[in-house]
């Protein structure tokens, strides 16, 4: 079982790398963001991959801590291209 969740986490890193091409070539800054998000979401998934194969509970904690940031961030992007406003009037 271990083996396999070695496997997925590798392939979670190659998806990772094919999401970096759109970071890069991305046509607008909204689809960095889910680019951007991308990586956050597959890097939990790899962190906890990791602390189930190697039996890390700490892996747990960061990976917990790492969605945290995801969402302050994605807040932070929706704020800053809706130009800080609350309302659409």
């Amino acid at each position: 079982m271990p083996d396999l969740d070695l496997e997925l986490a590798f392939f979670l890193l190659l998806n990772i790398a094919a999401g970096l091409v759109r970071v890069v070539r991305g046509p607008t800054p909204a689809d960095c963001m889910l680019a951007v998000q991308l990586f956050g979401t597959t890097g939990v998934a790899v962190l906890l991959l990791l602390a189930e194969a190697q039996n890390l509970p700490a892996l747990r904690d960061v990976a917990l801590t790492f969605v945290l940031l995801a969402v302050l961030a994605t807040v932070a992007f929706v704020k800053r291209s809706s130009g800080g406003r609350d309302d659409e009037s």
